[in-house]
């Protein structure tokens, strides 16, 4: 499953991007000349003069032409998914984004067809890339996805029944090959969990990422090294509902927040006994809620590394 803000679907084929470089980003830059002296103040007893203000610097021969200076290639669209919301922008080689995130509504229901449009609309507003990543509110292993739990249903809430037509058509789709078909760049696919926590993990012992949004998402590190994926989510939680279903947004909003931040703290106290992890770190969107209610040991991240991380995955042995 996932945690984090979720995200949504698409529609028709979209023409692929041009290949090419990256758009430029401009920065103004002033020319220098030799300045006029600023004359020197006139003494007086009895009144305080201010210095003259400084003069500015003027080109011999008028303005220069801004220079232009290209983002650091190669640059990488990076694409949040979450069972709420989709994300995505576009970074420069060091992680610098080299534009601001756009976001819309997932819509549910949501067939492969309608992701894939729904992010080719998402994305048209964004500057051009090299490569592609996506954090996925799924397993996907290969760049094929064997789960999607909230597309699977028509309103993509935890819990919610399943339609067969879309368990049939999101079951083993190969999403990274049918998104290199459409924005005509390679393409990585992995879990939004995972893609999150290879932004933000230490890279020291055993460490836990856990997002909190529509539903629950988990990744798991040793020394830096992505593990295979988890579905925490969705295994029995309590009152024989799953984690998903107990402490995603649905249940938050039914029970406030002074109640899930209870069943918040059960939840992470069943993850620790089962996993043993040295560090945790929570994000997503509801993981805001638990600032100065949990232990100071455990780190709270801003929701933008499910962005970030998705230069880290190019950094990952292809699989």
């Amino acid at each position: 499953m996932t945690g984090g803000d979720e995200i949504g679907e698409a529609a028709g084929p979209a023409q692929p991007r041009p290949v090419g470089a990256a758009e430029p980003i401009e920065a103004k830059v002033i020319a220098t000349g030799a300045a006029r002296p600023a004359p020197k103040p006139v003494a007086s007893r009895s009144t305080a003069h201010k210095p003259p203000a400084t003069a500015v610097p003027r080109g011999a021969e008028g303005p220069v032409a801004p220079v232009v200076v290209p983002p650091m290639r190669p640059t990488t669209l990076a694409i949040d998914v979450g069972g709420t919301g989709l994300k995505a922008s576009v970074l420069d080689a060091a992680g610098k984004l080299v534009a601001d995130r756009v976001r819309v509504l997932t819509r549910y229901p949501c067939a492969p067809r309608d992701f894939i449009d729904a992010l080719t609309a998402l994305v048209a507003p964004l500057p051009g890339f090299d490569r592609v990543s996506v954090g996925f509110n799924g397993v996907v292993r290969n760049g094929i996805v064997l789960t999607a739990p909230h597309f699977v249903t028509r309103s993509g809430a935890p819990g919610a029944p399943v339609v067969a037509s879309l368990l049939a058509a999101w079951t083993g789709f190969d999403l990274a090959a049918a998104l290199e078909a459409n924005f005509g760049r390679p393409v990585r696919v992995a879990n939004d969990a995972d893609l999150q926590g290879l932004e933000v993990v230490s890279g020291s012992g055993l460490e836990l990422v856990v997002t909190l949004g529509t539903g629950v998402g988990t990744g798991l590190f040793l020394d830096g090294e992505l593990m295979p994926h988890l579905e925490l989510s969705h295994h029995p939680f309590r009152k024989g509902q799953t984690y998903d279903q107990q402490i995603g947004d649905a249940a938050l909003k039914r029970i406030g927040p002074r109640k899930w931040r209870q069943r918040v703290e059960e939840a992470l106290a069943n993850f620790h006994r089962l996993i043993n992890y040295d560090r945790l770190y929570l994000g997503g969107g509801n993981a805001r809620l638990l600032v100065g209610y949990v232990d100071p040991s455990v780190t709270i991240v801003d929701n933008v590394a499910g962005i970030l991380g998705g230069i880290k995955l190019w950094e990952l042995p292809e699989r």
